[in-house]
């Protein structure tokens, strides 16, 4: 136990605080950056350059560079908070440990959430991929955006597949995944060469109404648009990986910062190359025949298989056929990850008190928390179910990362002033002016989400309120803290008046995924999006978001944890007494 009042360093973190996981610290560097890429390399990559280019034409490139800007502040944020805490779960407990239990059960569940969702996601994603082949094209219905009764059992057999490789354990996952990410990153790569040197248009960047698409203000709202409804946002997601094994790191404090910021870099630089060598392999004649770049959404081969269909047009068999099986790997690969992160959101859930103890209860043998596994992948499972509302209520949910991230740099603003004794082996630099800027490009990403998002994303938190209330109510984990009001009396106000600006904003949501379902947020209830429509005008809404954030930022920051409270919360990490 540490009893010294010197500074703590991560030589005097004792095996104690590390070891009170519960769980096996066997991964290393590489595996936790190809935690993060293997995340990061997934459906989005095969399918996100095309969407994106029917929303904002070649200027979808532009979006890319500025997700990238707002990604990869986001991942310095948690390069700092994931070398400071090193645990399970990783996203789910930074805002447990600087506002307590309320603001860290909202963003806890967020984390948990988009987490769950994505391996069906990927699941679908790959089935969709392979049902461009003739003996695989009746297990997906792209008219309807649902499996067919054999496209589901080939899903729940991909998810079981995932459920039995995360049970084996954490050292043969991170091996297995070492490998599928090597495949997952040199693909793409392959495929940028191959189209930029044997099948590449330049004249294709001013083609269909040109660069811009045509607007009075000057394509900016599509660019913006992209960012979220294109997939972009979702094809850069994944980086918190490393940090959600922190607890299964052999050398967190120095991993864990490499791994994150190494990651981002490397995704941000595959996506904006592969999104360039697409437009530019596009068949100038598909161009023309649709005249504009949105019209180009409505092409069956493009929508169902993108990349596989260029390269197929250009006569690039050989390309083609290993897309196809790319289709299954990269998705499938980033599926399985998330499975893993996603229990591992579930383990720190229930080690913060919101969820049943069982979330946390591990093999003795493995050290994995087997029904945080199985339970995780039943949830994924309820969302492969065909029904109407299933494409909208996953791309829904998983712009909860989003809003999960936002917690990360209101954690680092609190922290940095509660606990600054504490050693950071990365700390972000200029913090008091980036962490803020942080927090207001989060909030811009949900913004630029669209009502229909933001209002289906606040039915799913007040879901997961009735739930932890209920574990509460029958208390099903001893460990269950006290409510901290005061702490969070910020965050009902921050969801409400964001909320509110999404209403009147400009952005509707709904394109993409999910685009025509019956349920498309709040307003879909009716049959029509009520909100999103403009009534506060492009840039005024940017500045209204920008003020409305700092405040909240602010406000939330003044409203942090006492640091003796801090101590009680974090002792998991750092024994008792701090000082």
């Amino acid at each position: 136990m540490v009893t010294t009042n010197e500074p703590q360093t991560p030589q005097t973190l004792t095996e104690a605080g590390l070891g009170a996981e519960g769980l096996n610290r066997d991964v290393g560097l590489l595996g936790l950056l190809w935690a993060s890429e293997g995340s990061i390399i997934g459906s989005g990559w095969l399918f996100a350059g095309f969407v994106a280019v029917t929303i904002a034409g070649p200027s979808a490139l532009i979006s890319w560079g500025i997700a990238s800007v707002i990604v990869i502040l986001l991942a310095l944020v948690h390069a700092e908070l994931g070398g400071l805490f090193p645990v399970t779960g990783g996203t789910s407990r930074f805002p447990h440990y600087a506002f307590g239990s309320l603001a860290g059960a909202t963003f806890g569940w967020f984390a948990y959430l988009q987490a769950a969702t994505v391996a069906p996601i990927e699941v679908l994603a790959a089935i969709q991929y392979m049902s461009s082949a003739s003996w695989a094209s009746g297990w997906y219905n792209p008219s309807k955006g649902t499996l067919s009764g054999t496209g589901i059992a080939v899903a729940v057999g991909l998810m079981v597949v995932f459920v039995i490789i995360n049970l084996i354990g954490v050292r043969w996952l991170a091996n297995f995944n070492t490998g599928v990410t090597t495949w997952k990153v040199a693909i793409p790569v392959l495929t940028v060469i191959v189209f930029c040197l044997f099948h590449f248009h330049a004249h294709n960047f001013t083609a269909g109404g040109g660069f811009f698409i045509p607007g009075h203000d000057g394509g900016v709202h599509a660019i913006l648009e992209a960012i979220a409804a294109g997939g972009i946002v979702f094809a850069l997601l994944g980086f918190e990986q490393a940090v959600q094994l922190g607890g299964e790191s052999r050398n967190p404090q120095r991993d864990l910062p490499r791994s994150v910021i190494g990651s981002i870099l490397i995704g941000a630089a595959i996506y904006i190359l592969a999104q360039f060598a697409f437009i530019g392999a596009l068949n100038p004649a598909t161009i023309a025949h649709y005249h504009t770049w949105t019209n180009l959404a409505t092409d069956a081969g493009l929508a169902q298989a993108p990349f596989y269909t260029v390269a197929k047009v250009a006569g690039i068999a050989w390309l083609a056929w290993i897309l196809r099986i790319d289709a299954v790997i990269s998705p499938a690969g980033t599926g399985l990850i998330y499975l893993t992160s996603a229990s591992r959101i579930g383990f720190g859930l229930s080690r913060n008190g919101y969820v049943p103890e069982a979330f946390e209860k591990s093999s003795p043998k493995t050290k994995i928390p087997v029904f945080g596994v199985i339970i995780t992948a039943l949830i994924g499972l309820l969302f492969l179910l065909p029904f109407p509302s299933w494409a909208a209520l996953v791309a829904v949910v998983t712009s909860a990362s989003v809003l999960m991230y936002a917690g990360a740099p209101l954690a680092l603003g609190a922290l940095r002033l509660s606990k600054p004794e504490l050693a950071r082996v990365y700390s972000l630099p200029a913090a008091k002016v980036l962490s803020p800027l942080a927090f207001v490009f989060a909030n811009f990403i949900v913004y630029w989400s669209g009502w229909s998002t933001y209002s289906t994303l606040m039915v799913a938190m007040v879901i997961g309120y009735i739930l932890m209330a209920v574990s509460r109510w029958l208390n099903l984990n001893p460990n269950q803290p006290k409510i901290d009001w005061g702490a969070a009396k910020w965050i009902f106000p921050y969801l409400i008046g964001l909320g509110i600006i999404s209403y009147f904003g400009d952005f509707t949501g709904g394109v993409g995924a999910g685009a025509g379902s019956i349920f498309n947020g709040i307003g879909g209830l009716t049959g029509k999006v009520v909100g999103g429509h403009g009534d506060l005008p492009l840039y005024w809404d940017l500045l209204v978001v920008a003020v409305f954030s700092l405040v909240i930022y602010f406000v939330a920051i003044a409203s942090r944890l006492p640091e003796a409270e801090v101590d009680v919360y974090v002792r998991d990490v750092y024994p008792p007494p701090i000082s």
